[in-house]
């Protein structure tokens, strides 16, 4: 790249940079989403604004935009963890289903009235589907709504839809590339990625954690950095050799990072290059902004902004009635979904660049996420007053219906007695599914890369027959606690005992016959596939047979051992951040634990030296270790002060640990969190202020007006905050917290 391009390349980042920066203080003083305030500086910085310069090569821009949106979707993915998808739950995996599959219906058919072709209305479809969870939560903010009953449900279909808009982008791709949408393709593309995914988060959570709980104690901010976006660029590369998208790798590390101990550091460290690369991606969805495109297409957009509108109100409300949420909940929830956001824009950009997209397109979908994120708020506040209306409106019977299938849906039943194998059927499928994902990779790499090169080298010592032979007898004998796995069905002490009893009984337990029977036909057909080339059909068959018999006869202690070895590194390592919390997997000794424990911001010990606070003698735990950001400190001695945000080790027994991490954890609760502006004033105090004839000590000045004392000026000399001084009536005290809180002090 010669000097010219490399100037020509930081002068339109500094343009857009600094119409960014500009239209952000512009944004915010109008108190709007920030998202928007991009969207108009890129197109400021465009040539279809002709009264600044515009961006000299948009080629320099686009090329910002695809890391920007490799970032992005690594950060989401930090926020995202497959814990968070399991703790969402059925409701919102139901809901985001319905909302999704209805919209990309809907705006299918939309595509299709308009003359738009097959590719082009799968893609209006998707885009139409996506609500934005930036806009969501800075609208839910604004509106002081964060605490409402219907929030956590939308935020779970959110989470849910950004792991549907992954997916999406993938099939999406396939569709694009093969320039087809059969059944075929799809569901290939479907089976390639959930293997893919299994794989990737399998290894993952294996090497990842590990690597970092070895280093952690020389590992900076500077370093994680580092090591995150490579990791993050490392997954992107590899997921585009695989057939798949930058940006699904990008998302993939994140989400394998984000169950990591370090995940609240990373996220931080990462949130700085997250913004600014995020800032120049929606700068540059701006910049496709073209008004002549918006007024030829006037009728178009305003159509789809209607369909967004109603159809995301339609299919969510559905959606959460559908899985028992009351009227008024599922109505709050659909009325907060009524826009589309950002990863409309990634799919509008992956559809562009795939060359499958008409480029009317984009401007449209820009435009319609503009106007549905303005209307916004407006929707979220008229949810209440509708759904009053529609409870009027609605016939007393219908009401009656719908109250009995909240409550039956919702109820806690707990049957008396479980059926104890179909926990062990479910437990045995999940182990297939994972497993035969591990096998089958294993077998592609010691196809392709590792038994080629011992057969090679052992020919030199021996003949080529004798060389096959010993690489497969190798490759058997490694996968063997693979393959045990899914042949034999796992048990707990419980499960065993009745099996137990059972066989005594001379009765044939069915159900684990058949998990066998599957495990060894799997078993059969991936032996198969590994002999495939050096022996018959036949021969592989009936070598696998003889193995099957030899695994469970004579290697399954071997076998077993070391999986049982596999299956708690890898649990570990998944649980890693509770059991470092709890000290659960770091035993010293008997039932002594080593546990982390992060202070948090209304622990009642902030504040005091680690003698004060007594912790031996109240709760029986001995203090070992505290880490304040970077500098750790071992066996801290008692004038030791504990601060928010330090990482404290201590020793207890699993009692102890317990009852200690509520208190040394806890946080502000929602309820308490506000937008007020923190201001630092002063101000005469009168004979009517609460503070007149009281010691600062019993002012409370912390706790019921979420303010700081400064200094107190009586008489021309200023006081310093002192427990004992007492405040008089035309006193001026200088004074830092809650803005509308100190009025009442006056």
């Amino acid at each position: 790249m010669d000097e010219v391009q490399i100037q020509a390349l930081i002068y339109d980042l500094a343009l857009i940079l600094t119409l960014g920066a500009a239209a952000t203080i512009i944004f915010k003083l109008l108190k709007q989403p920030v998202v928007l305030g991009y969207i108009v500086a890129g197109f400021i910085a465009s040539p279809h604004f002709v009264f600044l310069p515009s961006v000299g090569n948009e080629a320099n821009i686009e090329f910002w935009a695809q890391l920007g949106i490799i970032v992005l979707l690594f950060s989401l993915g930090l926020e995202f963890s497959f814990k968070k998808l399991i703790n969402a739950g059925g409701t919102a995996i139901a809901t985001a289903l319905i909302i999704v599959m209805g919209m990309m219906l809907t705006g299918f058919i939309i595509g299709k009235t308009m003359g738009f072709t097959s590719i082009n209305s799968i893609f209006l479809g998707a885009m139409l589907s996506m609500s934005s969870t930036t806009i969501i939560l800075k609208a839910l903010t604004d509106l002081n709504l964060r605490h409402r009953r219907f929030v956590p449900g939308v935020f779970a279909v959110l989470i849910v839809e950004d792991l549907f808009a992954v997916v999406m982008m993938v099939l999406l791709s396939s569709i694009a590339i093969n320039k087809t949408v059969e059944g075929g393709e799809m569901l290939k593309s479907i089976l390639k990625l959930g293997f893919f995914l299994i794989i990737w988060f399998v290894v993952g959570v294996f090497v990842i954690p590990t690597i970092f709980r070895r280093f952690r104690r020389v590992i900076s901010d500077e370093m994680m950095l580092i090591i995150s976006m490579g990791l993050c660029f490392l997954m992107a590369i590899f997921s585009v050799e695989s057939g798949f998208s930058l940006a699904l790798g990008a998302f993939v590390m994140g989400s394998i990072l984000a169950g990591t101990p370090d995940a609240e550091r990373i996220e931080r460290i990462v949130s700085p290059v997250k913004d600014l690369f995020g800032a120049v991606f929606f700068i540059s969805v701006g910049m496709m902004v073209n008004p002549e495109v918006i007024v030829q297409y006037a009728g178009t957009i305003t159509l789809l902004s209607v369909v967004v509108i109603v159809g995301m109100i339609v299919f969510g409300t559905t959606g959460m009635l559908a899985t028992g949420q009351p009227l008024k909940i599922a109505m709050e929830s659909g009325f907060s979904l009524t826009q589309i956001g950002e990863f409309s824009f990634i799919i509008a950009t992956l559809g562009t660049t795939l060359g499958v997209l008409d480029d009317s397109v984009y401007p449209i979908i820009v435009t319609v996420s503009v106007i549905t994120t303005f209307t916004t708020p407006f929707f979220i506040k008229s949810a209440l007053p509708c759904y009053n209306r529609v409870e009027k409106l609605l016939p007393k019977k219908w009401n009656i219906i719908l109250d009995g299938y909240s409550r039956t849906a919702n109820a806690d039943v707990k049957p008396s007695h479980r059926n104890m194998w179909v926990s062990i059927v479910k437990r045995h499928a999940l182990r297939l599914v994972l497993y035969s994902a591990v096998i089958v990779a294993a077998i592609f790499l010691l196809r392709s890369y590792l038994l080629p090169l011992v057969i090679k080298l052992l020919t030199t010592m021996t003949n080529h027959h004798v060389a096959v032979l010993l690489s497969m007898v190798g490759a058997l004998v490694l996968l063997s606690p693979f393959f045990y796995a899914i042949i034999t069905p796992s048990f707990d002490r419980r499960e065993r005992k009745e099996l137990q009893q059972a066989h005594a009984n001379g009765v044939v337990v069915m159900p684990r016959v058949v998990m066998m029977l599957v495990g060894g036909m799997l078993t059969v057909a991936f032996i198969t596939a590994l002999l495939y080339g050096f022996y018959s059909s036949v021969t592989s068959v009936v070598v696998a047979l003889i193995y099957i018999v030899v695994l469970l006869l004579l290697l399954a202690p071997m076998a077993r051992k070391q999986l049982e070895n596999v299956e708690k590194r890898f649990m570990s390592n998944v649980n890693e951040r509770e059991n470092r919390r709890t000290g659960k997997g770091h035993n010293l000794v008997s039932d002594m634990h080593l546990a982390y424990m992060t202070v948090g911001y209304d622990c009642p010990f902030v504040g005091e030296r680690l003698r004060n606070a007594d912790l031996r003698r109240k709760y029986g735990i001995n203090v070992v270790d505290i880490q304040r950001n970077s500098v750790r400190y071992p066996v801290p001695t008692g004038n030791m002060r504990i601060f928010p945000g330090d990482q404290i080790g201590v020793i207890g027994t699993d009692d102890q640990i317990q009852a200690l991490l509520p208190l040394l954890e806890a946080k502000p609760s929602k309820a308490e969190t506000t937008s007020s502006e923190v201001s630092f004033k002063h101000f005469v105090l009168t004979e009517r202020s609460p503070l007149v004839g009281k010691r600062l000590a019993e002012a409370r000045l912390r706790e019921d007006y979420k303010s700081l004392l400064v200094a107190v000026e009586r008489d021309d000399d200023y006081l310093s905050p002192d427990p004992n001084i007492m405040f008089l009536a035309g006193d001026i005290v200088w004074i830092v917290g809650d803005k509308t809180l100190m009025r009442k002090l006056k």
